[in-house]
């Protein structure tokens, strides 16, 4: 039995072969066709049955998925291609035969792990606000950070008029000047940490992310990538989960004892 049809930009984000966003593009340039016909915005076709050309070429079956972490280095952007001739993660994944692409995104100033895929489904689940994959972070600060201030980030801040999700929040080495956190979040908006410094008055002197869900960076140097181990993926979609149900387990850290 034919399975529901599916709308084209999702199919030819699964496949890998673009973002949803230029996939729309293609699609409303008459680039994409569907049993000779060229597709509109809105249309839906079966990946299993129907006849679907991208740019020309058909769109073939379902391809083998790729996941990978980078380490990626301060300096780069997160994204595959940029019109100001910036260094991009692309550079780094050169070698990498599947077209992949980020899953979330770090600044350009920051650094550590970063996911990447052209499994479409994958990379919603790690994203989808819905969805409460904890980030772990390793934070240095300027100068130091007060009891309150840990409690702030921990309880939520209001942050362009929205408040932050609970944060798990710890010192992990304390000295005169400098302070380096542990924070762990539960949702991913736009630089959240280094907003939420600010508005404390703390200067992130380095941002550097070393987990996701339980997936650690460990001792991958910076530029280099490896692939998701099988039983890595499994524990990252099991750790996607719903917004509304608990995170689990949390607990007050503060300082480090």
């Amino acid at each position: 039995m034919p399975q529901e049809k599916i709308r084209l930009q999702k199919i030819i984000a699964d496949r890998g072969l673009a973002s949803r966003r230029k996939a729309e593009e293609w699609i409303a340039a008459g680039e994409v066709t569907v049993n000779g016909r060229t597709a509109g915005l809105g249309d839906r076709a079966d990946p299993d049955h129907d006849r679907i050309t991208v740019r020309g070429r058909p769109l073939g079956g379902a391809q083998e998925y790729v996941y990978l972490m980078l380490h990626k280095p301060r300096g780069y952007i997160t994204t595959m291609s940029d019109e100001r001739d910036r260094k991009c993660v692309a550079e780094l994944i050169g070698d990498v035969e599947q077209r992949v692409y980020p899953v979330g995104r770090l600044d350009k100033d920051s650094e550590g792990l970063l996911l990447m895929t052209n499994d479409g489904a994958f990379a919603n689940a790690m994203t989808h606000p819905a969805r409460h994959v904890p980030k772990t972070y390793r934070v240095t600060v300027h100068p130091g950070v007060t009891e309150d201030q840990l409690a702030q980030m921990e309880a939520g801040m209001v942050i362009d008029g929205r408040k932050t999700a609970p944060a798990r929040v710890r010192v992990l080495t304390e000295e005169k000047g400098r302070v380096v956190l542990e924070i762990i979040l539960y949702e991913g908006r736009n630089r959240q940490i280094r907003n939420m410094c600010e508005q404390l008055g703390l200067e992130v002197a380095r941002l550097r992310r070393i987990a996701m869900g339980s997936v650690r960076l460990g001792m991958l140097p910076p530029g280099k990538w490896r692939e998701l181990t099988a039983e890595e993926v499994r524990r990252l979609r099991d750790e996607a989960r719903p917004k509304d149900e608990p995170a689990g387990g949390r607990r007050k850290w503060g300082r480090k004892r």
